[in-house]
């Protein structure tokens, strides 16, 4: 029989890189979270907790650490653009990721009329509301209203997977 490893360390204390190894078992999509500022500006943050949360109405997901000193930017926008990165867009994901430097040089973008800034290269994106935000421990849970979307067929999805990113090798259905 195989033993669980405890989370918690002799102290008591989590063990937070043994439950983040554990966390990063599981791949996920990688989307870019957008829009213009009051001066027109982009501002964004790259995010691998997204889900589908409900198609009626429609509602996503995504959990932000309360550390980040973009979100509180982004969260009063009226639209905010979620792109789902393409499987070349490693290095974009990067950038938006970072503490400094300009996160959008170098990015083709666009914007909706109601300042969702949207990513090309991106495998779908989505033109979303702020609908609700829960606490939840260090992160806030972001509840997004989707208004309108766009599939991009042809851009095979980034995935990360224990602290890096993939690509997938086909779609071929496991059995």
């Amino acid at each position: 029989m195989t033993e669980l490893i405890l989370a918690r360390g002799a102290d008591g204390a989590i063990d937070t890189p043994a439950l983040r190894e554990a966390f990063g078992r599981f791949p996920s999509g990688v989307t870019a979270m957008c829009a213009l500022g009051d001066g027109g500006e982009p501002i964004g943050i790259a995010a691998s907790s997204f889900v589908a949360v409900s198609l009626d109405p429609p509602l996503v997901g995504v959990c932000v650490q309360h550390t980040s000193t973009t979100w509180p930017l982004l969260r009063d926008r009226p639209r905010i653009g979620l792109s789902v990165l393409g499987d070349s867009q490693d290095a974009a994901c990067r950038q938006l990721a970072s503490k400094t430097g300009d996160r959008f040089a170098g990015l083709a973008w666009h914007t909706t009329g109601g300042g969702a800034l949207l990513l090309r290269g991106a495998t779908a994106w989505l033109d979303c509301s702020v609908e609700e935000t829960v606490p939840a421990g260090d992160h806030v849970l972001v509840l997004f209203r989707v208004h309108r979307h766009r599939v991009h067929a042809d851009n095979a999805p980034l995935v990360f997977h224990a602290s890096g990113f993939h690509v997938l090798s086909g779609l071929d259905r496991a059995s």
